[in-house]
């Protein structure tokens, strides 16, 4: 991708100009972001996808009296209320894994670092449809693919939530703008900006969402990884204390065993590229419902692509793919980095690979991480 050439997706704006001037600073409405625009997935496909197991997805219903009402799917036909029932909201997680259509749409969006990429969920509402105002902590670009949807927006301070709703509703909700999306048009939101969307009349809306670890969490994420590493880049040397006086406090820690565990911490974190591949090993795991078909891979690869669901990234020393890792360097790493870059490979770049990296891609295949693409 060009990140310098203006972008009808972008109102105009480069992606470096968006990434500056909006990336987690402020609201961007674009008219027209997508031109003849349809729903990306008909309400029968979507209503058949919320009854698989392997597909998130929830049915909100707003209630008199602004009350809520949440139920997790898998749905079965029965399950999914009349279109001419007003004000219910159906969400599905994932659609990009599931819709190549949808999963060609998120492309657009890789401007953003792929470590950053979450998924696209699809919202289909009935009219006065929603899910109450409330705030996300991660950036969402919102997309309107079909109907119309009112959107209320606003920048506050106060994100205490109503009690006792199966919702994070805000509490007191403050607009200070409002926008009216129709197919095509797009509003990126950074986190914590407080928004509220209902639906016109029968609507679908495609929300782009992004990955935000929080510290604790990646932090407990990457040292369970590196307790597999410990022994092995650790040692076995047990703790020895010759010349420890004896105890009149036994029941205190010798400050030589603290000296011992602290050393032995800091020797398994020495190594940054340990650390590295924690890191792109959990970025690219799989979400739990995301699996992959075996199947005999093809005799001679001429041209591949990554299959939708698989997480490839790279890093100086690394590729990673799906929570493994693999070294590389020179021309192989140049090649693998290009396949995470651009989710494919064509029979000219093919021919520069070394057997070595062939066999890894016919491994990818058989695994259904890769996928023989069209010349």
């Amino acid at each position: 991708m060009d990140i310098h050439s203006p972008l009808t997706l972008l109102g105009g704006l480069t992606a470096a100009q968006f990434m500056k001037r909006h990336w987690q600073r402020r609201p961007l409405l674009v008219r027209g972001a997508v031109s003849g625009l349809e729903a990306l997935v008909p309400a029968e496909r979507l209503f058949t996808l919320a009854g698989q197991d392997d597909v998130e997805s929830r049915l909100i219903l707003r209630q008199p009296a602004g009350r809520w009402q949440l139920r997790q799917g898998p749905f079965s036909p029965q399950d999914i209320p009349s279109p001419r029932r007003k004000a219910w909201t159906l969400l599905v997680q994932g659609m990009d894994l599931h819709e190549p259509a949808v999963h060609a749409l998120m492309q657009s969006f890789r401007f953003v670092p792929e470590a950053r990429l979450d998924d696209v969920m699809i919202s289909h509402a009935t009219d006065g449809g929603g899910v109450g105002p409330h705030f996300d902590s991660y950036d969402v670009f919102l997309l309107q693919t079909q109907g119309r949807r009112r959107w209320r927006i606003g920048r506050q301070d106060d994100l205490s939530l109503q009690p006792g709703m199966p919702l994070k509703i805000l509490a007191r909700f403050e607009p200070e703008q409002e926008f009216l999306l129709e197919p095509g048009d797009m509003l990126y939101l950074p986190p914590r900006w407080a928004h509220d969307g209902i639906a016109e009349g029968q609507c679908q809306t495609c929300s782009i969402g992004f990955r935000a670890p929080a510290r604790g969490e990646l932090a407990r994420e990457l040292l369970q990884r590196l307790a597999d590493e410990a022994a092995d880049a650790v040692g076995e040397r047990l703790y020895a204390d010759a010349g420890q006086p004896a105890a009149d406090r036994p029941g205190a820690i010798p400050s030589a065993l603290q000296d011992f565990a602290r050393d032995a911490v800091q020797a398994a974190l020495k190594e940054s590229h340990w650390l590295e591949r924690a890191l792109g090993e959990s970025l690219t795991e799989p979400k739990p419902q995301v699996w992959f078909e075996t199947r005999q891979p093809p005799r001679r690869l001429v041209a591949v692509a990554l299959d939708p669901r698989s997480r490839m990234l790279y890093d100086d020393r690394h590729v990673f793919m799906n929570g493994e890792s693999w070294r590389a360097g020179g021309a192989d790493a140049r090649l693998m980095r290009r396949l995470a870059d651009a989710r494919r490979l064509s029979a000219s770049e093919l021919q520069r690979a070394s057997p070595e990296a062939l066999a890894l891609l016919r491994e990818w295949c058989a695994s259904g991480w890769v996928q023989a693409a069209p010349l």
